[in-house]
């Protein structure tokens, strides 16, 4: 079988891609549905993009790499196709835009669009073995028990990185790339809760509080949330793309600031109230008896010196942790690293040295903060790549 184009892949960039790829286009992936990582996304209703994402929300050893593909298919390009396909959408938070119903009107919007591009798609069929030779992919595949040889002058690697293996992720699109001579950097679990081997939080399992986790080199004002296994939330999962094993991570348990001053104020207002009391009203009173100790909360805050509540605020504002580890690739939302962006074009996302080899979202050493920014990315190099390839 022959064909112009083959992806690898039907998750969001690999439709996306096919979407704009032109006919003669065959998708094809080992699970049993399309897209299931945008099934599970956002609880279900998927965080498909968001309103505010640039280049300065993405990681990579290249970080101008992005530019040029986010530029070319921004945020507003999908959301006016998310609009002609009349899914109702809403702004969560930040900028974040999920679905009114379900993930699946997305998947079903991707489906619709590829299919009306003259695309195939073949689910439950694995990849046996990939070679090229005289400029064309030759592709063995297992297609329900048959085995197919599928030729391309295309072949585009879109199967993800290894987050959620339960799901089938693998380092398959990685191989690929190593065996076609592109470098592939060191990749690691991102957007994922830390661990702490002494289980020291499970009792505050459940606990939520807005605060910035910092590192030195950037933060996070967004919730935290204690679990059994150590820390989880949005600020967590932000701040650990960035974290290396090792690392402190501060913490601001009360970032809305002023508590210094609350307190004096609560001194004078409520000076027979026990300290530990006061500090509930600003932060969780289960964290506050967790704390007691270190932050030596005994007496009246009327028996506290300015210098006593000084010290206790300074604590609130900076408490540092290190964490054991992270849940790893288990429960990473994203796969940090990937295919070095030194190989690729930034305007195509073809292999500057095997032409017709492309590769798109997660596999790439691009990965998008938490909010719907790995989606974007799926949808702008997926696009980037399917233009290129209608184009030749």
């Amino acid at each position: 079988m022959q064909v112009k184009t083959l992806i690898l892949g039907a998750g969001a960039a690999g439709m996306m891609c096919a979407a704009h790829a032109g006919g003669d286009t065959l998708v094809v992936d080992h699970a049993k549905a399309p897209g299931e990582k945008i099934r599970i996304s956002g609880g279900g209703r998927c965080n498909f993009t968001n309103m505010y994402a640039g280049p300065e929300n993405f990681l990579s050893g290249n970080p101008h790499f992005c530019k040029s593909a986010l530029s070319r298919y921004t945020q507003w390009d999908f959301i006016d196709l998310v609009a002609r396909h009349g899914i109702a959408y809403h702004e969560k938070t930040l900028g974040q835009l999920f679905c009114d119903e379900s993930s699946k009107d997305i998947i079903q919007m991707l489906l619709s669009e590829l299919r009306n591009a003259g695309a195939d798609l073949w689910l439950k069929t694995s990849i046996l073995s990939v070679t090229r030779s005289d400029g064309v992919f030759e592709v063995s595949l297992d297609k329900d028990g048959t085995t197919i040889t599928v030729t391309a002058q295309n072949l585009v690697l879109a199967t993800g990185g290894k987050s959620i293996p339960k799901m089938g992720a693998t380092g398959l699109a990685y191989d690929l790339a190593r065996q076609f001579g592109l470098n592939v950097t060191e990749t690691r679990a991102g957007l994922v809760p830390f661990t702490f081997s002494d289980g020291r939080f499970k009792a505050l399992s459940g606990v939520a509080l807005p605060v910035q986790a910092s590192l030195p080199s950037t933060s996070f004002d967004e919730a935290l949330l204690f679990t059994h296994r150590g820390l989880s939330g949005p600020s967590v999962l932000q701040i650990s793309s960035y974290w290396r094993e090792g690392q402190k991570v501060a913490f601001d348990l009360y970032p809305q600031g002023g508590l210094y001053e609350a307190l004096r104020a609560k001194r004078t207002e409520d000076g027979r109230k026990n300290l530990s009391t006061i500090l509930a009203q600003f932060i969780p009173a289960k964290l506050v008896d967790f704390l007691a100790k270190d932050l030596a909360l005994s007496g009246n805050i009327a028996d506290q010196s300015d210098a006593k509540l000084r010290a206790l605020t300074d604590a609130v504002h900076t408490w540092h942790l290190t964490p054991s580890g992270t849940e790893g690739y288990r429960t990473a939302e994203v796969t940090l690293g990937g295919i070095d962006t030194d190989a690729l074009s930034s305007k195509t996302m073809e292999a500057k040295s095997v032409p017709g080899l492309y590769a798109i979202g997660e596999a790439v050493d691009v990965t998008g903060w938490l909010g719907g920014f790995n989606f974007q990315w799926a949808w702008s190099s997926g696009f980037a790549a399917g233009t290129a390839i209608a184009a030749s």
